[in-house]
């Protein structure tokens, strides 16, 4: 895997934050983050707008910028080194609120386009591909139609299998259904769940309860740049411990 420089991690943490801090400008957006997340593990993070959540993912594949501590994925040491860099966007898929679709490019385009210049891929091998992560997320016949074609679900999706075409070992999603109309969000939470049931290392910035009950294996709380509490399901909704928590989960699920 290129000439990325592999570090000693733990055999348990495919990814491990070690005291993660960032600053936009004055603000202090990730105080001290400390995660470590088991291969195949499914992590939901929820808390308030402006918490830290988003940031906290986009810093496991360079999309922000972390000014203090550690960040291994896969046993790359995240770092200004573009190799490292590069090496660890190989092996992390992400989905974002907007689907990011390229609007000139068919369905089937969007999803090739990566495997063939970052991995090199043959054409025709990384359009089988394309068309085995289509017919997985359910819409193998929009193939050949543009991004604009498509309904919102459709869309994210297409984004979902486009991501799935690099053959990643983690999947981010950042907050994946919050622009989709309601009857669409369905078809997005239901191809998520069948990654899990896969044993694709997950973690979700996300507002579904419901999503996180049935998939995650730890719902972290973040408020203010902290995770405040973090817990299995049941415990964490069940049996919240801090208070914060408990505001947070009176004023989401009621």
């Amino acid at each position: 895997m290129s000439e990325a420089i592999k570090q000693p991690v733990s055999p348990e943490g495919i990814i491990q934050m070690q005291g993660v801090n960032k600053w936009y400008g004055q603000f202090h957006v990730l105080k001290d983050i400390n995660l470590n997340v088991k291969q195949g593990e499914r992590i939901v993070l929820c808390g308030p707008s402006g918490s830290g959540k988003s940031t906290t993912i986009r810093c496991l594949n360079r999309l922000e910028e972390h000014q203090q501590g550690r960040i291994v994925v896969d046993g790359v040491e995240l770092t200004n080194d573009l190799k490292q860099i590069e090496a660890i966007r190989r092996e992390v898929g992400m989905v974002f609120q907007h689907f990011n679709l390229f609007p000139h490019l068919t369905i089937l385009q969007n999803c090739t386009l990566a495997p063939m210049w970052v991995r090199k891929m043959p054409k025709r091998k990384a359009e089988e591909i394309a068309m085995h992560y289509l017919e997985r997320v359910r819409i193998p016949e929009q193939a050949n139609k543009y991004p604009g074609q498509l309904s919102g679900g459709q869309q994210q999706r297409v984004a979902i299998a486009r991501a799935l075409c690099m053959k990643p070992k983690i999947m981010l999603f950042d907050e994946p259904t919050s622009a989709l109309d309601p009857e669409m969000v369905k078809e997005v939470l239901d191809t998520m769940i069948g990654l899990a049931e896969d044993g694709m290392t997950m973690l979700c910035v996300t507002h579904e309860m419901g999503f996180a009950r049935t998939v995650a294996n730890r719902v972290i709380f973040m408020d203010k740049g902290e995770i405040v509490e973090q817990a299995a399901p049941n415990d964490f909704f069940d049996n919240p411990q801090n208070d914060r928590t408990k505001l947070f989960l009176s004023q989401i699920l009621h």
